[in-house]
């Protein structure tokens, strides 16, 4: 029973990635000329900081190193969290999008289609979603269970909900009268 190089790489750096309290998302490896890529996406509930990306790329390039797991040829080490466009598939994944708007297409037992929605609230089962109300109706819950999800992605906000929470309570109109003293 052979294993493939991908697995190889999981079993070797998902312990040393945990050490660090964080979740492997996933290893790639690409040519890219000459040489090859291996990125290394890491996550966790808090985000990932360039430092910690930094610490764990030594650490993971010290263990590679060690290894013949990425065999005699040369290649890059790249470490990074996921993208803002990452799918979301993982529990995890919506529970650390909790807040954020997504757009999530339905398997066809679910009805098809598609939805646009702001997670409320994420549990073992499913997410609960507020979908936004069309020309001046009220939002609506819905409740999506995990398996009628086909895909989904968290939708890029540029005026996100959070920003708008902070003028009613009064913060950020604050930062607005201390600019027009100044």
């Amino acid at each position: 029973m052979s294993t493939t190089q991908s697995e190889r790489l999981r079993g070797l750096l998902e312990p040393l990635v945990g050490k660090k309290g964080l979740d492997l998302e996933e290893v790639e490896v690409t040519p890219a000329g000459k040489r090859r890529v291996l990125r290394v996406v890491v996550d966790s509930d808090d985000g990932v900081r360039l430092d910690t990306c930094a610490e764990l790329s030594r650490s993971l390039s010290a263990v590679l190193d060690e290894t013949d797991v990425m065999g005699g040829n040369p290649y890059v080490l790249e470490v990074t969290s996921p993208g803002a466009d990452r799918p979301l598939t993982e529990q995890r994944h919506y529970r650390r999008a909790s807040g954020r708007l997504i757009k999530a297409n339905l398997t066809e037992a679910a009805g098809g289609g598609e939805v646009t929605a702001r997670i409320t609230a994420v549990d073992d089962e499913g997410v609960d979603l507020e979908v936004p109300g069309v020309k001046g109706r009220k939002p609506t819950r819905r409740r999506l269970a995990f398996g009628d999800i086909a895909k989904a992605r968290v939708e890029i906000e540029f005026n996100r909900k959070a920003a708008e929470s902070t003028v009613q309570d009064g913060s950020a109109a604050a930062d607005e009268e201390g600019k027009e003293e100044a």
